[in-house]
């Protein structure tokens, strides 16, 4: 589904969720301009037992003149053309049920209940205001058309990845660097985010913390709060001595809202995220600090007796306890146990980077996987492969392990990957390169061998190369390590090892 296939429909109803957010604020208001820029008769609503309250989104109604109605008598309100839910799902117990023939979804959270047939549903972004910019620019519409648009989507992303901490889908991040937001009115915003009943909320939870003094963790359960005051919380909770992870979550009508911090290299918050939600909601953010949100919904099918303390302090010993630590510079792998393989010859697309940007130029590499901020060196080679993923390599290397060939590597054709084509953003400039404008072909050399077996745990492995962060492997991927050098240690995935790999 598109936003042009709703314009058949000349009344409009776009709905946010109870008890409104920015995000959903932000979300709504951008739907909003399109319509209206379509000539369409729209309403911005939402309904629940409370009017907008908050400071900061009062002050963010007022100073963007969102046109939000409430809606006091749900059962008397008659949606005619088409209802749009934003940032939920129409039937969710954070949305009054309005009566509507025609309904719409546009959200970012887990699908928890039946699709109903014209939904756009991305639980991958940190917040919807950035679907609808993406949507929008899918229609061509100008953000900029509007004077307070682009500060409402900013604004909206800001608040639902705890003030960026949790931002990790490059879509979020190319949506907080293109619009023009007012800083000024953000400023403003985010020195209004804490009531006084919000300051007692963390006070009280800092001292309600239950602490695993084998893995150095610890858990707190707040009360119902803006998602920030999560973060506020877990943030101080990190400055404990003897605290080196934490999870700090509240509940709310949809479900499970959770923040994450880690100080150690050990852990990969962002990682962390996506393990406490698994199956249950969608997670991440950066190292350090991430979040997510599980389903209600879908906890209680999954746990129906177990209560929510219980659930996060079983999690976080599950994961301290699944996975093995190597450092490969240490590690001494029993190759007996290893088989012997070599790379397919399959084409894979490079680009020498100095021949696209002066050696010395500050740049950030964005994919998927995340954000590589880097100078332009010389005689330095970025690989991609036909699913958009990238790996840096130095000329020595790359021409060690790789010839050049003619013809395509498996994006000739455009293709972008399943989610997102990577970047490369001049931070002097600022101009955008998309990479797979400018690859050609190469292919693996024919003698390059590892040893790899297949994982039956979780393995986390640190290299050199890689001081602060590491490798991640779960069972079913391979570990290898190249027969040339058995301190050089990696893990491959399993599909790619499957499609790459074959018995020497």
């Amino acid at each position: 589904m598109r936003l042009s296939d709703l314009e058949r429909y000349d009344q409009i109803t776009i709905q946010c969720h109870d008890n409104p957010d920015a995000d959903t604020l932000a979300s709504g208001y951008g739907l909003y301009c399109y319509f209206k820029s379509r000539g369409k008769t729209v309403r911005m609503v939402y309904g629940g037992k409370y009017k907008i309250q908050k400071s900061n989104l009062r002050l963010m109604v007022d100073k963007l003149k969102l046109p939000i109605e409430y809606i006091e008598n749900p059962k008397e309100c008659k949606v005619e053309g088409v209802l749009i839910t934003v940032d939920c799902q129409y039937g969710s117990g954070n949305v009054t049920c309005l009566l509507a023939e025609t309904v719409a979804v546009i959200d970012h959270h887990q699908l928890d209940r039946e699709p109903i047939p014209m939904c756009i549903i991305n639980p991958n972004l940190g917040s919807c205001a950035t679907l609808v910019w993406k949507l929008l620019l899918e229609e061509g519409f100008d953000i900029g058309s509007d004077a307070y648009l682009g500060t409402a989507l900013y604004y909206g992303l800001y608040t639902d990845t705890n003030q960026f901490s949790e931002l990790y889908n490059p879509l979020d991040m190319d949506m907080r660097e293109a619009v023009d937001a007012d800083k000024t009115l953000i400023t403003l915003f985010r020195n209004s985010n804490i009531s006084l009943k919000e300051l007692e909320i963390a006070g009280i939870a800092l001292i309600r913390y239950s602490y695993n003094d084998d893995y150095e963790f610890a858990v707190i359960k707040a009360q119902p709060c803006d998602p920030n005051i999560l973060g506020l919380i877990s943030d101080f909770l990190l400055q404990v001595d003897a605290i080196k992870t934490c999870v700090v979550f509240n509940e709310g009508n949809d479900g499970y809202k959770f923040s994450v911090r880690s100080c150690i290299r050990e852990v990969d918050a962002s990682e962390l995220a996506e393990f406490l939600a698994e199956g249950m909601g969608s997670g991440g953010g950066h190292y350090e600090k991430a979040g997510g949100l599980i389903s209600m919904k879908l906890y209680e099918e999954k746990y129906p007796t177990l209560h929510s303390e219980g659930y996060f302090n079983n999690r976080m010993t599950q994961y301290f306890d699944s996975y093995e630590l190597i450092y490969a510079h240490e590690y001494e792998a029993d190759i007996s146990l290893m088989g012997q393989y070599v790379e397919r010859r399959i084409p894979v697309g490079y680009v020498k980077l100095d021949e696209l940007l002066p050696v010395g130029t500050p740049v950030t590499i964005r994919t998927m996987e995340g954000d590589i901020d880097m100078k332009i060196e010389e005689d330095f080679y970025i690989l991609i492969n036909s699913r958009g993923e990238v790996k840096s390599v130095g000329g020595e290397t790359f021409r060690k392990r790789y010839e050049f060939c003619e013809g395509g590597y498996g994006m000739e054709d455009g293709t972008e990957g399943p989610d997102y084509a990577p970047v490369i953003k001049n931070r002097s400039s600022g101009r955008d390169l998309r990479l797979t404008d400018y690859v050609r072909g190469c292919i693996p050399m024919k003698d390059e061998k590892i040893y790899a077996m297949p994982l039956n745990r979780p393995v986390k492995v640190f290299v050199p190369e890689m001081k602060q962060k590491y490798m991640s492997g779960k069972p079913g991927d391979y570990l290898a390590v190249r027969c040339e050098e058995l301190h050089d240690i990696y893990v491959i995935p399993k599909d790619i090892f499957l499609q790459s790999y074959v018995p020497v």
